[in-house]
């Protein structure tokens, strides 16, 4: 998954721009369009069509502007619909307990998350060294483009298309090195981020824990009430007890592709983490915990 260093960072954009040289905007070619029918001033029987057809190209005339009116116009068919199939009863089931809902605001746990702070600041120191890397290799390249259209006069077409075919070769290794660093920093981030969405989201997860213990069967996004009441708000809870199972964070090492680092098999897994956590703990092993639910409630939020 390969990201762009340019796209991941707020720097100049000359090097992201240059892979697209020679293609321009893509351009899809319009479909042809068949010639308007002639005008009939008798209405045939409406008719199913076969198979639905491009509306033609009415140049123009489509609202019928210096043709009287009622002529040259088209009228919709009338088209027969099938009829509604008969659908199966629905026996009576138990109704759904009483709602009860709380509100989490997934923005301000992540702010109050020292996991949160510490994967901010360790991924951003990154990001803002690769961004001076970028911007200084992008002056670097410009000066040394600058300096080959002065000596330009003095060397010979053989020597000048060298020298050009060096500076892009480099610019192309610029391009390559760059994107891959800022794909590194960003899967970082994500083996960072799913380690808190998952002691927030999964089945026994700390919104759960929190929701069950006020009796709320429903949380909803907290920006998506317009009001509610004091006690239906647990983003506040929730930081506090994410912050005392999750302090900290794995983060891959500076420079290290956590693909490769998955490959290898030394990534930090679920088990190992209980494991370490329960040994500090003095406590027994603890069983595999089950696997989160579809759709993430962090994640769509970002």
């Amino acid at each position: 998954m390969a990201v762009s260093a340019l796209a991941f960072m707020p720097v100049s954009h000359s090097f992201a721009a240059d892979s697209n040289d020679g293609n321009g905007a893509w351009f899809v070619p319009k479909t042809a369009q068949p010639s308007a029918p002639a005008a009939s001033h008798h209405r045939a029987a409406p008719v199913a069509a076969p198979a639905p057809a491009a509306m033609p190209d009415m140049g123009g005339m489509d609202d019928g502007d210096g043709a009287p009116e009622g002529e040259g116009q088209l009228v919709p068919p009338v088209l027969p619909l099938p009829p509604v199939p008969a659908s199966p009863a629905v026996p009576k089931g138990n109704a759904p307990p009483p709602v009860t809902v709380g509100l989490i605001s997934v923005q301000g746990v992540m702010q109050l998350s020292t996991a949160a702070q510490e994967m901010q600041q360790v991924l951003g120191e990154r990001r803002d060294r690769l961004a001076h890397a970028v911007q200084k290799e992008e002056a670097d390249w410009r000066a040394e483009q600058q300096k080959l259209q002065v000596q330009a006069r003095t060397l010979t077409s053989d020597q000048l298309q060298l020298r050009v075919r060096h500076l892009q070769e480099r610019r192309a290794k610029d391009q390559r090195d760059f994107s891959n660093q800022a794909r590194i920093i960003q899967e970082a981030y994500q083996v960072a981020f799913h380690q808190i969405e998952r002691v927030l989201e999964q089945r026994d997860g700390i919104i759960a824990k929190v929701a069950a213990a006020h009796g709320m069967n429903l949380v909803l996004h907290a920006e998506q009430a317009v009001l509610h009441v004091d006690g239906q708000d647990i983003t506040e809870e929730v930081a506090d007890l994410l912050n005392k199972a999750l302090p900290h964070v794995f983060i891959p090492g500076d420079g290290v592709d956590p693909e490769v680092l998955a490959k290898s098999g030394k990534m930090p897994t679920t088990a190992d983490e209980e494991r370490l956590m329960n040994q500090a703990a003095g406590a027994q092993p603890a069983a595999a915990a089950p696997a989160p639910e579809k759709g993430s409630i962090l994640r769509r939020q970002q």
